[in-house]
């Protein structure tokens, strides 16, 4: 998997979603005036610039162990401390934040509940803290490159392999692993127009992520191949995308 990838890559890749799940989420987390609050695992800063309109920049600080990532970030909210760090290890004070945020992250963390348990360490005492990912088999873009993949290679995976929290089940068992308390769980859901084909397309092409990883490990003629098998079954546009998370919150 690779996320060294340009931000505006990655803007073009999954962007388009999450931005439009940054409020959705931060309204679940309930980010609300005068907060203090840290993104983990902020990529190139959609919800950071979500939670940055709503507090402030200074009143948000973020961290990703993508350098790319935490340039682009930095380049969109510079008024907030954003730092090159892993979720298993922020360098940060315990009781640092009213809240803490992870957003399309913790399913792709080496250590997931070690990340957990940092949020409950840097949140002040009966302060929040709150994850979401992409529901399996829920996120429309994703399943889509996979399904023509594997009719094009029936060897391929059927979605990429992180696989786990990405049910509210999961994610509920995370959350009271690490010890949070009031642990609630749901669903948030998004959608994008993609108006040309190419517009889906185009993206995969840059290396984002499991699914542009894997393309780039094709021979050209097969990824050729799968880009014909998703235009047969997508069409060529313009057409909707859905996409759902499982969300998890929880009190420290």
């Amino acid at each position: 998997m690779t996320f060294k990838a340009a931000p505006e890559s990655y803007d073009r890749f999954m962007g388009r979603f999450s931005r439009r799940l940054a409020p959705l989420f931060a309204d679940f987390a309930g980010i609300d005036a005068g907060m203090s609050v840290l993104d983990v695992g902020c990529g190139p800063g959609a919800l950071t610039e979500e939670l940055a309109r709503r507090l402030g920049g200074k009143r948000v600080a973020a961290a990703d162990p993508s350098e790319p990532f935490v340039e682009g970030c930095r380049d969109r909210v510079p008024d907030a401390d954003v730092r090159l760090a892993p979720g298993e290890q922020l360098p940060w004070d315990d009781g640092s934040f009213d809240a803490a945020v992870s957003q399309l992250a913790v399913n792709f963390m080496t250590d997931a509940p070690a990340a957990a348990r940092e949020l409950v360490r840097v949140v002040r005492p009966g302060g929040t803290a709150a994850a979401c990912t992409w529901k399996q088999d829920g996120m429309q873009m994703l399943t889509s490159f996979w399904d023509a993949a594997k009719a094009v290679r029936p060897e391929a995976p059927k979605e990429n392999k992180a696989s786990n929290y990405r049910t509210e089940e999961e994610l509920r068992t995370l959350w009271l692993g690490a010890g949070f308390d009031e642990v609630a769980a749901g669903e948030l859901e998004v959608s994008f127009t993609y108006e040309r084909f190419d517009d889906f397309w185009q993206p995969y092409t840059a290396g984002v992520g499991p699914a542009g990883a894997y393309l780039a490990s094709l021979p050209a003629e097969t990824g050729d191949a799968i880009r014909e098998e998703a235009k047969r079954q997508l069409g060529a546009g313009p057409f909707e995308l859905r996409g759902v998370a499982c969300a998890v919150r929880g009190s420290a």
